[in-house]
């Protein structure tokens, strides 16, 4: 028998089914604190990125749209308590000595790398293995077409056509999540 789907799990919860959502935090969690504890400084603050995240996510569950991808959906949740965990430590008085306000941009700017480094994580799952290959090796490590061509074992006109449908794909999954500017 398949698992059921994230998107038929958060249904579920959606309807009262409080294991299902149970579930779903089962397999978000790790990757989501994994993703947080790679881009925050200090471990403890992913773990309570994350948990804020699956709290804020099970108060608003009867908002969650199952036609649309829960990964895109608590996304967006994650996306709005790194942002409220940012502008706490903004507020923060006094600042640390030497710590000026223009250091408050500089965090607005991890925070929004934070954020994007997550979608393109999130949007690069929605596509193939072949697709994921293809588009990292050429666009984001610049190797040339032929190159990896020859790696993978398939024409050059097969890896040009895998970075274009991925990258179509990637804007498509960008978009949903609300980021369209780049990939």
């Amino acid at each position: 028998m398949n698992a059921p789907s994230a998107e038929e799990l958060a249904a579920r919860a959606r309807d009262g089914n409080r294991s299902s959502f149970d579930e779903l935090v089962v397999r978000y969690r790790p990757r989501l604190v994994a993703f947080l504890a790679r881009r925050l400084a200090d471990a403890s603050e992913a773990e309570d990125v994350a948990q804020e995240t699956f709290l804020r996510a099970y108060d608003r569950i009867a908002q969650y749209d199952p036609s649309r991808p829960f990964g895109t959906w608590l996304f967006a949740i994650v996306r709005n308590v790194v942002i409220d965990v940012s502008r706490a430590r903004a507020v923060r008085p006094p600042l640390a000595a030497g710590v000026t306000t223009d250091d408050l941009g500089a965090l607005d700017d991890e925070v929004e790398q934070i954020l994007t480094a997550w979608q393109v994580e999130e949007a690069l799952r929605m596509l193939s293995t072949e697709h994921q290959r293809a588009l990292l090796e050429v666009h984001y490590k610049g190797r040339p077409y032929d190159e990896v061509a020859r790696e993978l074992g398939v024409p050059v006109g097969t890896v040009k056509s895998r970075v274009y449908y991925a990258l179509k794909a990637m804007r498509l999954a960008l978009d949903e999540l609300g980021w369209s500017d780049d990939v």
